[in-house]
């Protein structure tokens, strides 16, 4: 007889449920979030175990992969189709929910998602690292700019960083309290650029180590960050049977709302890696207003922006920019301007 164990991730503690083959509870309990402690939990049916199912999460690729190489047979399912599920029964606790996850792989009523390697999520935190402190370094500026303007001290947008710094000091020179404050946040504002240079440095060493950043860079308006966002987005190619589903997985196809006689399309889903999306985002824009050679794809983007505006034609091109750089990756072939 074959068993389905459901499991109901929190930060400290697991709820676990083991259901048989007539979807019976076998035994329930609750265990710390830990590999080794859920695994002895599971000891005792690890031979007759079919499938143990949890959902996605921040946890997800730690005990997936972790529990995995103990053995189990492991399946990650999607939190927002599970969650249509959990919602539908009559009681909502961890208990309930980790049987609801059982029950779910017993009866094939779930969607399997690919879980990405650890390689991958830590190229993802180097990544993500460097996107807060670029949000940080621009906050600093804000907030710099924001406390001069109550003394009539205005600072150009025109200044570029490494002058900002100095005219920031000269402008408030003689106000001692003011000149203590602002100095504070400037020299934040340094460390942070600083940090930045750092990670970026990595980033390129890590592009350039990997083949297929190489292809996917040859694209007019794609860096090494952009590269390296959207290999450990994507991460097998070979997952996606057509380059166009791409375009879906990251958020970048319209979304569709059809009831009876009404069928309207929306703005794009928004779903998957929204740092990758901004990035192609960017490339896009990159590729429409600063990129100076010519392609068959900035030619068809600027078509778009005269027929529906910039901004839905940079991510029409941002989707088409996520089919291209799959299918080089595919290929191990580099960009042609002329058919693209």
């Amino acid at each position: 007889m074959g068993y389905y164990v459901g499991l109901d991730v929190s930060l400290k503690s697991t709820h676990i449920c083991v259901l048989d083959g007539e979807r019976l509870v076998v035994w329930r309990g609750v265990s710390d979030t830990q590999i080794a402690m859920i695994a002895e939990h599971l000891g005792r049916w690890s031979k007759q175990i079919v499938l143990v199912g949890l959902e996605t999460g921040s946890l997800t690729p730690w005990l997936y992969h972790g529990l995995s190489d103990l053995g189990l047979p492991m399946v990650c399912m999607d939190a927002r189709r599970a969650s249509d599920a959990l919602k539908a029964r009559a009681e909502k606790t961890d208990k309930a929910d980790a049987r609801a996850l059982a029950e779910m792989l017993a009866s094939g009523w779930y969607s399997a998602v690919h879980v990405k390697s650890l390689e991958s999520h830590q190229l993802k935190a180097l990544l993500g690292a460097r996107d807060q402190l670029v949000r940080v370094k621009r906050q600093l500026y804000g907030q710099v700019r924001g406390l001069l303007r109550p003394f009539g001290i205005k600072i150009s947008q025109r200044v570029g960083a490494k002058s900002f710094d100095e005219a920031v000091r000269m402008a408030c020179n003689k106000e001692d309290v003011l000149y203590i404050a602002v100095g504070a946040l400037l020299d934040t504002l340094a460390n942070v650029a600083s940090q930045i240079a750092v990670l970026d440095k990595q980033v390129r060493t890590l592009a350039q180590k990997r083949k297929a950043c190489w292809h996917l860079m040859s694209v007019p308006g794609v860096g090494p960050i952009t590269a390296l966002a959207f290999t450990a987005a994507i991460e097998d190619p070979r997952r996606f049977s057509s380059n166009r589903d791409v375009g879906a997985y990251l958020g970048l196809t319209p979304k569709r709302y059809q009831s009876g006689e009404r069928d309207v399309s929306l703005s794009i889903s928004r779903q998957g890696d929204e740092m990758v999306r901004h990035y192609l985002y960017e490339a896009a824009n990159c590729l429409l207003t600063t990129v100076t050679g010519a392609s068959a794809l900035k030619s068809w983007g600027l078509k778009m922006v005269r027929r529906c505006g910039a901004k839905r034609a940079r991510t029409a091109v941002a989707r088409k920019l996520a089919v291209l750089l799959l299918r080089l990756w595919k290929q191990e072939s580099h960009f042609e301007a002329q058919s693209a």
